[in-house]
């Protein structure tokens, strides 16, 4: 067997510390429940994305923001540790780094409460100062968590080299039409997709609605995560693949595990629809493990669960269009 292509992957998003709370259930308004587990960990969609894009084997490099406190200079080091090339980062003496408060229930739904800090302010001078970088990358992953005008700098950058764009936005009303256009790929979790297309994604056909919605208004191919599985839609058609059969124990990181796994894949230059089976495990790997930074499988790990389900007769080895 020929050995893998290492994909080269530039990852643009937010980057906070995630404090993390596990109980029972949620609270309701002004309620107060017990919960019985504590983690404290690098956080954010953009150093998600690049840690997951680092653990299944491609070059992950990162642009965002911290402040110059204590918090943000931890985070770099756990970047760093985890082979994510951080020099893009910039470090700001203004402004605290980012925070989010998460809780997380025994079934893996989360509520999260968070403060932006030094990710608000990336600007399209920090993106321009990557320009070499990113020109490099096969695959830019916008994961968003950063101001949109910044995303649309590296985007224009990443697509005039020839890169694959792959978005997955959060936090966000709308996004507008000339960064739809020049994305290859847009990954919406249901909550995006009822946001950014006014439709409550609840089954295959809502969310075949929803994708058809993202396409007109130009994007290349988009895949939205639906209660029952993902449906990938592009011009040559449509692929479901329902969820595999996991116990969730915590969905937070699978979002960005199946974004970042479609841009490796697509980095090692395999086919959108393999890129997005790919993904559709990795994600589903993820929401075994509590927490959305430990929770991040390796690409051995991913491989051996792959193999596993299709031995088992769980996942088709192939799929197509």
């Amino acid at each position: 067997m020929a050995p893998r292509r290492q994909a080269d992957i530039v990852v643009v998003g937010g980057i906070s510390t995630d404090f993390r709370v596990q109980g029972p259930r949620l609270p309701k308004p002004g309620e107060r429940v017990e919960g019985y587990s504590f983690q404290e960990q690098l956080g954010g969609k953009g150093a998600h994305g690049a840690v997951a894009v680092a653990r299944l084997g491609a070059r992950a490099t990162l642009v965002g923001r911290v402040g110059m406190d204590v918090r943000g200079m931890s985070l770099l080091e756990q970047l760093e540790e985890e082979g994510v090339e951080t020099r893009a980062v910039a470090r700001d003496p203004g402004v605290s780094t980012g925070v989010a408060m998460e809780m997380v229930d025994e079934s893996g739904r989360a509520q999260c409460l968070g403060v932006t800090g030094a990710n608000r302010r990336l600007s399209v001078q920090d993106v321009s100062s990557a320009e070499e970088r990113i020109t490099r990358a096969d695959v830019l992953l916008a994961q968003l968590g950063v101001p949109l005008e910044a995303v649309v700098a590296a985007v224009h950058i990443a697509r005039a080299a020839g890169a694959h764009i792959v978005l997955a936005p959060t936090s966000v009303t709308s996004l507008p039409e000339e960064l739809l256009e020049a994305v290859h790929v847009v990954c919406l979790g249901g909550a995006e997709a009822a946001v950014l297309t006014g439709l409550d994604v609840g089954d295959l056909d809502s969310a075949r609605q929803a994708a058809e919605n993202m396409v007109r208004r130009g994007a290349g191919a988009v895949v939205v995560a639906a209660p029952q599985g993902h449906l990938l839609l592009g011009n040559e058609g449509e692929l479901w693949l329902p969820n595999l059969p996991v116990d969730w124990v915590d969905t937070a990181g699978a979002r960005e595990a199946f974004s970042a796994a479609v841009a490796v894949a697509l980095g090692e230059k395999r086919s959108l629809v393999d890129a997005v089976r790919f993904a559709h495990a990795t994600s589903a790997l993820t929401t075994m493990r509590l927490g959305a930074m430990s929770g991040l499988p390796d690409r051995d790990e991913v491989e051996s669960f792959i193999a596993r389900l299709e031995s088992q007769a769980l996942f088709a080895p192939h799929a197509s269009w």
